[in-house]
């Protein structure tokens, strides 16, 4: 999540800065002339270029620069000293620019020109991300002071000197709360740039505060500018943030449906880039979606080589492994691994050779100057090619630790999937058994209902006897379909069960009546069940709890939902357990017993909750018997 955070937030910057926010001119009342006339008129200039794309302030900062250099000598204009600097910051060389913008001076202390001085030089003293010393922070504070009490036009910027120092040293609470006064205190806080750059850093706050509800609020006004100004690149920078936020709280159909927007969005701007692909796959990677995550981590890696300094980036690479890894293909994940290790072997190379490249012309140039910084110069070099060896010795130091923790990892999954095997062959054993319970069970309910066609044959009746066996053909075709599989749709089950009620009221005619209800919360053809469950239960209603009534016999087979169980209800107004012959009890118990053993080969094996409970209705001052059946809701 770190890394894939940093890539979205490296990338979001570069699409606002280099592409989206070049969409927005500076507001009307920001602009300045392009010459000024007087030193006073710099100081709107400074605070418009606000407004500006980073790739605008650079090149207004290299106009003002050259505009004061060709008018002459102009060394006692602080303005002079100060676009000199800023030009000197974009050339990276930060110790001269600091030295320039110290020969800025105001008219007295306290001024417009002395508060620049201090914010561009305290600017620089934070900048390189590292912890703010005390001394800089105390700085920081009296120059805000000084700003607040004079009422300065430049006070919101030490506001964000305070935001920036406060991040930097892991404050992140103190860092919003100056982002906001930041934010109130700009004088041009109605651009589209501003306002866009406001709700990007502040959305990175709350990021790190892990605060989604200010990340959604930010977010939220991001997007309802971006539509307000048809920044089509905003809105879609909105959506790859909200995937963020979804993927951190662990939504990640919604996450991947953010992303999905995102990657839409920038296909329709042609902007698409290798991070957005890559985001796209870690998403798909957090849904357990490692067919798409692998396509787009490829589409990733083949939009980093169309880059145009080519390089690849090993992240794309490393997702890619892990995709595999997961999908079980360790042979593609190990060639991936090993041509990210040439492309991380080819960067270290090109890296050591950017950098000496540097450091001899550096070296070339300090050589034509003095000889003293040449001999300075050498030692220097000297001193940073050591380190560098250094470097590269600990880098392949870890590369190998890297091959040989997946040659670990490799091994590691082959113990598992010996373990995998193990434990597929104890499910077959038990698919087994409960094959052997319903074959056990099929015979009795057959034998039975041949018995009945032999009471209609002998009874004399051919036309019922006739339609009794079209009828029982049907109903054993459908049984021993349905005996080859371990589940049934619950519609299927209701279906046997009413074919097999009316073959019984056709043998025993008026004897009882019956009832199948379901509950309206579950939907029979969406629910499984073992085959042949409930019939052994209404058999006995029928055969034994009906048998020498002398009123009308009821049965009721009622399904219900609740907690993800299916509660199956079979009770009957009939003679009930007790007055049972010893033979019919054994009966009754031959089905409880091979149901018990059904539930636990196919549910309390696989440790779900399953169970049974009979209960003789003559207990409570009633009639018949009452079996209930709970099993896990299985849905299809």
């Amino acid at each position: 999540m770190a890394v894939r955070s940093l890539i979205a937030y490296i990338g979001l910057i570069i699409i606002c800065l280099g592409v989206a926010c070049n969409n927005h001119q500076p507001a009307p009342q920001a602009k300045a002339p392009s010459r000024p006339d007087t030193v006073r008129d710099y100081l709107p200039l400074v605070l418009a270029m606000d407004t500006l794309t980073a790739a605008g302030v650079k090149k207004e900062v290299a106009l003002q620069d050259s505009l004061l250099r060709y008018l002459g000598d102009s060394t006692p204009n602080p303005w002079y000293h100060y676009f000199r600097g800023r030009q000197l910051v974009y050339q990276k060389h930060r110790d001269s620019a600091v030295a320039e913008f110290s020969k800025m001076q105001g008219n007295h202390a306290d001024d417009e020109i002395e508060l620049l001085r201090r914010y561009s030089i305290l600017e620089q003293g934070i900048s390189g991300g590292v912890t703010v010393d005390a001394a800089i922070m105390n700085q920081i504070l009296n120059g805000m002071k000084t700003a607040e009490r004079v009422r300065s036009q430049q006070t919101y910027r030490y506001y964000d000197l305070m935001a920036r120092a406060y991040y930097q040293n892991q404050n992140v609470n103190e860092s919003l709360e100056y982002a906001e006064r930041y934010y109130k205190s700009h004088p041009f806080k109605s651009h589209p740039v501003v306002m866009q750059r406001h709700y990007d850093i502040s959305f990175l706050l709350a990021s790190r505060l892990n605060d989604f509800d200010k990340m959604m609020f930010y977010n939220a006004q991001a997007r309802t500018l971006a539509h307000r100004i048809k920044d089509s690149m905003a809105i879609a920078r909105t959506y790859d943030n909200e995937s963020q936020i979804y993927v951190r709280q662990g939504q990640n159909d919604k996450a991947l449906a953010a992303s999905r927007a995102y990657i839409e969005y920038l296909q329709e701007n042609n902007s698409i880039t290798d991070i957005a692909y890559n985001n796209l796959a870690t998403t798909f990677m957090h849904n357990n979606m490692l067919d798409s995550a692998i396509h787009y981590y490829q589409e990733a890696i083949e939009a980093g080589r169309k880059n145009p300094d080519g390089k690849q980036n090993s992240v794309y690479f490393k997702g890619l492994i892990k995709a595999y890894r997961l999908k079980g293909d360790y042979r593609k994940a190990l060639q991936v691994a090993e041509a990210t290790y040439d492309i991380e072997i080819n960067t270290l190379r090109e890296i050591e050779a950017v950098r000496f490249a540097e450091i001899h012309e550096k070296y070339e140039t300090e050589k034509k100057d003095r000889n003293i910084a040449e001999l300075s110069n050498r030692n220097l070099l000297n001193e940073k090619i050591i380190k560098q060896q250094k470097w590269t010795l600990i880098l392949a130091f870890v590369v190998f630790l890297a091959v040989l923790s997946i040659f670990y990892f490799i091994q590691r999954q082959y113990r598992l999937e010996g373990k995998n095997r193990l434990l597929q062959s104890e499910n077959q054993r038990l698919i087994m058994e409960q094959k052997l319970l319903q074959v056990q069970l099929n015979p009795h309910f057959i034998f039975n209902s041949i018995a009945n066609l032999q009471s209609l044959v002998a009874s004399g009746d051919t036309k019922d006897s006739v339609r009794y066996l079209s009828a029982f053909s049907g109903l054993l075709r459908n049984i021993l379909e349905q005996s080859r599989k371990d589940f049934i749709g619950l519609d299927e089950e209701i279906t046997t069960l009413s074919n097999y009620l009316q073959l019984q009221q056709m043998r025993f005619y008026g004897l009882f009546d019956y009832k199948i209800a379901t509950d309206e919360n579950i939907y029979p053809e969406n629910i499984l069940i073992p085959p042949m469950l409930i019939q052994p239960f209404v058999e006995n209603a029928i055969e034994h709890g009906f048998r020498n009534i002398d009123y009308k016999g009821i049965l009721t087979i009622v399904f219900k939902g609740e907690n993800e169980q299916l509660n199956i209800i079979v009770e009957d107004n009939g003679n009930g357990i007790g007055s049972k012959e010893p033979g019919e009890q054994k009966k009754q118990s031959l089905a409880s017993v091979i149901l018990k053993e059904r539930l636990d080969v196919l549910f309390k094996s696989q440790g779900q909750e399953a169970y049974y409970h009979i209960e003789d209705k003559k207990d409570q001052n009633g009639r018949g018997v009452k079996v209930t059946i709970v099993i896990p809701q299985i849905k299809d």
